[in-house]
């Protein structure tokens, strides 16, 4: 189990939430502390975004509230049908996010007695507001997310997971239980690693004026996780078609071998990005351009030997080759990007 800045900082918000309540006599105050729980947010960029959403339409939720109960009662059957016209509402606006909270806005001023004064409805939105501002200022303020340091260590999390899957997938070294707890692992860490590049360029993109290195390291960013993507779909050929494919030893290290060599670069451009390696003077793209053509010519002879049975390699040998690449351009935006830092 682990204990992130989120739990803490959700905790932290309803915390102050009640207190600043209890400080104005705002009552009841736990709409205030629900409210801070559906506020947080995973990035800046989203909180500010998800604020400004979120009093767009806890206003219209509260102003359908007052209609209905002026106008059409407070009944449970109206709370229903007024709940379904809130959800509609905000699936037009295209504020899903926003949902949970406006219905809990609705349900507190049409559940409570005594609802149909201005004053009731104003106190009911204020609660709202206060869990709403509390969560914005400690998600700022306490705990400030490290985008680009979250996104590279997440990226060097999957790489170890998936090196050490492709070391293993021809030799068969790993156990058959081991290596489907590893391949489910990094099914599910890559699409973590894709919403985590969606944060990092939400945030670059929206809360400081991009200048071209900026954008270049967005770039690099972004390829850095198609290259881990396709190695994901190596690993996933692999398992579906290879054992199935009758290899013999020669193929075996064929496979393996070329894989090896991949892997040792696509780590080298990772250690070179973050400046912990020389790269002026090893030119990996053309390396990697040349075994890749000689790996590729050898997979069309052992295909070409026997077709029907052979397919399956010819599958493989394919996602290896865009492997190389999406690896060769990675190369090239790396260089690129450190070539405009100097």
């Amino acid at each position: 189990m682990t204990l992130g800045p989120r739990v803490l900082k959700t905790g932290i918000a309803v915390t102050l939430a009640l207190l600043i309540c209890s400080i104005l006599n705002l009552q009841p105050a736990v709409f205030a502390g629900v409210a801070a729980v559906f506020t947080i947010q995973p990035s800046i960029y989203r909180t500010w975004r998800h604020l400004f959403d979120q009093i767009i339409t806890n206003v219209i939720g509260a102003l359908t509230a007052l209609f209905s109960i002026h106008f059409l009662g407070d009944s449970p059957i109206m709370i229903g049908l007024v709940m379904i016209l809130v959800i509609l509402l905000c699936l037009k606006l295209k504020m899903e996010s926003t949902i949970p909270l406006t219905l809990v806005t609705v349900l507190a001023i049409m559940s409570a007695p005594g609802n149909e004064s201005l004053h009731f409805i104003l106190n009911r939105c204020l609660i709202i507001l206060v869990g709403i501002v509390c969560a914005m200022i400690v998600n700022i303020a306490i705990f400030p997310p490290k985008y680009k340091r979250n996104y590279l260590d997440k990226v060097h999390v999957i790489f170890n997971n998936l090196s050490l899957l492709l070391r293993t997938a021809f030799s068969k070294e790993m156990k058959a239980k081991s290596f489907q707890e590893h391949y489910a692992k990094l099914i599910k860490d890559i699409p973590k690693l894709e919403e985590q590049y969606k944060i990092f360029d939400e945030e670059r993109g929206n809360l400081v004026k991009l200048n071209q290195l900026d954008v270049r390291e967005i770039v690099v960013f972004k390829q850095m996780l198609k290259t881990l993507k396709q190695a994901e779909q190596v690993v996933e050929n692999i398992d579906e078609h290879y054992f199935q494919s009758k290899t013999n030893d020669e193929e075996n290290h064929l496979f393996d071998h070329h894989l090896e060599e991949l892997i040792k670069g696509h780590e080298y451009l990772l250690l070179k990005y973050e400046g912990k390696i020389k790269g002026e003077d090893y030119h990996i793209e053309n390396d990697m351009a040349e075994k890749s053509q000689i790996f590729f010519e050898r997979a069309l002879e052992i295909y070409s030997q026997n077709k029907e049975q052979k397919l399956r390699t010819m599958i493989i040998a394919s996602s290896i080759v865009e492997y190389s690449l999406q690896l060769r351009r990675l190369s090239r935006l790396i260089d690129q990007y450190q070539t405009a830092k100097r």
